[in-house]
């Protein structure tokens, strides 16, 4: 079933863009409305369910087909063709070609292994953000919330690509804390929830179990609108969750090793699956490292308890470290703020900086101002403590 290429630019019509094959994927009368240009020069919508080496599939108002990225490959890594993209494409040939990406709402992107300063987008226009912790390994408290601080950044990866879409809207997190029928204990594992609630304010925390069943419901009916995406490291259990959500064995999945717990990579690319009880889901390969990139925001609201009590210090620049009248300082002495949260605050602050610093010269200078008064008061203490000695 196809639509006229005219019906596709009316955004006033809802009709139109409610009825449209597409909507299951998430098409609606904003994307129709950016769609409109194209739509006069004979090109089609379609939604990238995956991306391999310079083809991606896309689901089309015809059904998925297969096109070459050849005319959108850029210098800038942030543009290059992402599962979860809306692109337009040729409406026929052989190849068909995705001539154009659309303007993309959210975008989670982490910082490459590379030294330069370039970003990896993961999935683009995204709903909601599910970090797949697994309780059969100990919890990794810091990881979180470095996932956490990438995800609450999501909006700024999209405004980073300088189209204007980005800012806009804002995926919610959710913690998914799967395999939890390996806590049987119910205090135990509600001890552990609540350590997560303590290093994710406002975010909603949810133990779920692929065997018992266990929250796949109320997961289930979170993901079931707009488009979510599981994230984690291998044998966090995102193939297994997405199997169970789609009813079938869809996705590749293989046991973690039972020495460290963890997985064997087998989902190797991003794809977006269609739900069948609504919504769509991008399962993601397992994340062997969560570089920050650009997540000053995000970085602040993990840590908004820290953020707050920083407001409450004598001087404006407070570095938190032996400042007189530092507010964050005597939360720590007096054990309203755990030293591990601090040293991961200050942790994730660096890296993002360093990040930043990259393309952003006022923060190198920034950074180079602060090493030389840490230098100069190094040496002053050095020279005190050789006069007292004499």
């Amino acid at each position: 079933m196809s639509f006229p290429l005219s019906s596709l630019s009316s955004s006033a019509d809802s009709a139109v863009a409610s009825s449209h094959p597409l909507t299951p994927y998430g098409w609606d009368e904003d994307w129709a409305a950016a769609f409109s240009p194209y739509a006069e020069q004979g090109l089609v919508p379609g939604r990238v369910v995956r991306v391999d080496r310079g083809r991606c599939d896309v689901i089309t108002a015809d059904g998925t087909v297969r096109a070459d990225t050849a005319f959108v490959v850029p210098r800038d890594p942030m543009r290059i063709v992402c599962t979860g993209d809306w692109v337009a494409l040729d409406a026929d040939g052989d190849p068909r070609f995705v001539r154009t990406l659309l303007p993309r709402r959210t975008a989670f992107v982490r910082s490459t292994s590379s030294q330069r300063s370039e970003g990896q987008v993961l999935a683009t226009n995204i709903d909601h953000i599910a970090i797949c912790v697994s309780l059969a390994v100990e919890l990794d408290l810091g990881r979180v919330e470095r996932f956490l601080a990438l995800a609450l950044s999501s909006s700024e990866g999209a405004a980073l690509l300088g189209d204007g879409s980005g800012g806009e809207r804002q995926p919610q997190p959710i913690v998914v804390l799967t395999k939890a029928d390996l806590v049987p204990d119910a205090v135990t594992l509600s001890h552990l929830v609540q350590d997560i609630e303590a290093i994710a304010p406002g975010v909603q925390v949810l133990p779920v179990s692929s065997t018992t069943g266990e929250g796949v419901d109320v997961f289930g009916a979170i993901v079931s609108g707009g488009t979510s995406v599981l994230l984690g490291i291998s044998g966090a259990g995102k193939s297994t969750l997405a199997n169970t959500l789609l009813g079938q064995d869809v996705m590749d999945v293989q046991a973690a090793r039972d020495a460290d717990g963890k997985g064997r990579h087998t989902t190797t690319t991003r794809n977006l699956l269609l739900l069948p009880q609504g919504g769509v889901l991008i399962d993601t390969p397992g994340l062997r490292g969560v570089g920050l990139f650009d997540a000053e925001t995000g970085v602040g609201e993990v840590f908004s308890e820290i953020e707050e009590l920083a407001e409450e210090c004598r001087f404006h620049d407070c570095a938190h470290e032996a400042e007189p009248g530092c507010a964050v300082l005597g939360a720590l002495d007096d054990g309203t703020l755990p030293e591990r949260r601090l040293e991961s605050y200050r942790k994730l602050i660096r890296e993002n900086q360093r990040i930043v610093a990259k393309t952003d010269a006022r923060v190198r200078a920034e950074i180079l101002r602060d090493w030389k008064r840490k230098g100069a008061e190094g040496r002053a203490a050095m020279q005190a403590k050789r006069g007292r000695v004499r």
